[in-house]
């Protein structure tokens, strides 16, 4: 913010694309402030298949600007977060009577060629009869194909694009609700801007910040937020949104190896199994319309029996509801295309921008994790009638690592061991799921602690008191489950009752905390 209390951007969402808003913006060296009503990540940005990926189907739907540009940014994404994000080798087996093997080449062939530089291999044809490990499939399915892409922590990417935003200079406020905001002219006479009132969900207390444009990255509740701040618009028209719901369910490992399936269905969908945590497979996704967020965002029944029978089509053990130890579910606010089919709605993004007496305001639809950089570049090159002036560089994400990411890709495990080194004391298992979270910054997590002891008590799950109060110092965790489920999924490895001495835990212990941290941040913050 400038001296005279008004910021130059607004971002209203905490999910990735606002995130990535805020860090592109606040690296050119404007004023920024983000402010989300829930938790960063708390919808949708945690609720992915946590892939960074091209989208091999959307070949058929002829999107081959949107497969270009995220294979493009794969290698970004693989470059600046190697701590979160590395390369996943795909399988896809060939089953008769769904896409022929010409189709499945062919498409193959260009995903290999349409991204440009490429530094992951290519495809091949597979004999899975023949693999180094059991397959885990049906004796029948014998062939298929193999190709490459990568993962990532969705939930830790948001956090750590905020972390660079934050030390970038934006100001981020969490658990922070867009009350209002109206387009006026100062009192001086001076420049127009943004006047928003801002409320702080856990206190009720509210704030007026100006700024000179917003973004608005509300994710499913774009559409909503689009018609509150043009409601003054003079043509009355509002892009329109399409809600889509992607259910994933998690099972006890399926397989061996460190390969994914991806999986044909006779709907022409596809679902992926992946491993994840180590000892589970993630099962995923499904595309079905959801008419509104009043309820949040839940997995049916129907959509549980969906991705059962789409993966036993495929094993040779069958599993059923009983086996699943955890489900979610996310929402994607799609622009609205008019098209009938949930899987044929465009998965690109769509800037929609109005302006008013020369104050913009952008808002975002569409968009996927993997394009959430080049989507916030774009944001920019809207804006940048409104910023180019007070703007000190132009394109910067795409080559400076995120936080804790300061080390090439190739060096990961040499980071790891000297990790290990270094704490040679503490189990090396847990130091690798520590880095897997924060990289670098496991350093600074870790701090003095050479034994079990100096990590403070240990609440299974690999979660640790020290790790816990570094995410509600540096990572503004506020709850226990922002925690157990977002900042780490150490929830998943914990059973019911260890969940719930948590939760009584960060209630007790962690509310004197708190509220000495938002006093100190609260004493620190600039008057308005």
């Amino acid at each position: 913010m400038n001296q005279q209390g008004l910021y130059d951007i607004l971002v209203i969402g905490g999910g990735i694309n606002g995130a990535g808003v805020a860090r592109d913006a606040a690296g050119r060296g404007l004023s920024v402030a983000l402010c989300e009503q829930n938790d960063f990540a708390g919808a949708t940005s945690s609720a992915s298949t946590k892939l960074i990926h091209g989208g091999l189907r959307y070949l058929e739907y002829h999107e081959f600007r949107l497969v270009a540009e995220a294979l493009s940014e794969r290698e970004h994404l693989l470059d600046i977060a190697p701590h979160i994000a590395w390369p996943l080798r795909f399988v896809m087996p060939h089953v008769e009577g769904l896409r022929p093997r010409w189709m499945i080449r062919l498409g193959l062939w260009l995903y290999d060629h349409i991204g440009g530089r490429i530094s992951l291999p290519r495809s091949r044809a597979l004999r899975l009869d023949r693999m180094a490990q059991a397959s885990g499939l049906k004796r029948d399915i014998t062939r298929g194909f193999a190709y490459s892409d990568a993962w990532v922590d969705d939930a830790r990417l948001v956090i750590f694009n905020l972390l660079s935003a934050q030390e970038h200079g934006a100001e981020i406020m969490p658990r922070t609700r867009l009350e209002s905001a109206r387009r006026i002219e100062s009192q001086d006479g001076g420049e127009r801007h943004w006047l928003c009132t801002l409320e702080d969900m856990p206190t009720g207390e509210r704030r007026s910040v100006r700024a000179r444009a917003l973004v608005n990255a509300a994710g499913p509740w774009v559409a909503q937020m689009d018609r509150q701040l043009n409601a003054q618009d003079g043509d009355g028209r509002h892009a329109a949104v399409k809600l889509v719901r992607g259910s994933h369910i998690v099972v006890p490992r399926l397989f061996s190896g460190e390969h994914a399936y991806i999986l044909q269905n006779d709907d022409k969908r596809i679902v992926f199994m992946i491993p994840y945590e180590e000892r589970y497979t993630l099962i995923g996704t499904t595309d079905v319309p959801q008419q509104n967020m009043d309820k949040g965002a839940r997995i049916s029944a129907e959509e549980e029996q969906y991705l059962l029978r789409a993966v036993n089509r495929y094993l040779e053990r069958p599993i059923a509801a009983q086996d699943i130890v955890w489900r979610y579910a996310g929402v994607r606010p799609l622009f609205d295309d008019e098209a009938d089919n949930p899987s044929a709605v465009t998965r690109d993004y769509t800037l929609v921008l109005q302006e008013q007496h020369g104050l913009p305001c952008v808002s975002v639809y569409g968009g996927k994790i993997t394009t959430y950089r080049r989507l916030a570049e774009s944001v920019m090159d809207k804006l940048a009638p409104w910023t180019r002036e007070r703007a000190r560089r132009a394109r910067w994400t795409a080559t400076e690592a995120l936080p804790g990411a300061r080390f090439r890709r190739s060096d990961r495990a040499r980071e790891v061991e000297q990790l290990q080194r270094k704490y040679e004391s503490l189990d090396p298992r847990y130091l690798t799921r520590l880095f897997a979270r924060h990289g670098l910054n496991s350093h600074i997590v870790l701090g003095g602690a050479q034994t079990p002891d100096g990590l403070g008590r240990d609440f299974g799950g690999g979660l640790t008191q020290r790790e816990v109060e570094y995410l509600v110092m540096h990572e503004w965790a506020r709850t226990a489950d922002d925690v157990l489920w977002r900042r780490t999924k150490c929830g998943l490895h914990m059973n019911e009752e260890d969940r719930q001495a948590f939760r009584d835990w960060f209630a007790d212990a962690m509310a004197a905390r708190l509220g000495q941290i938002q006093a100190q941040r609260d004493a620190a913050s600039p008057a308005m």
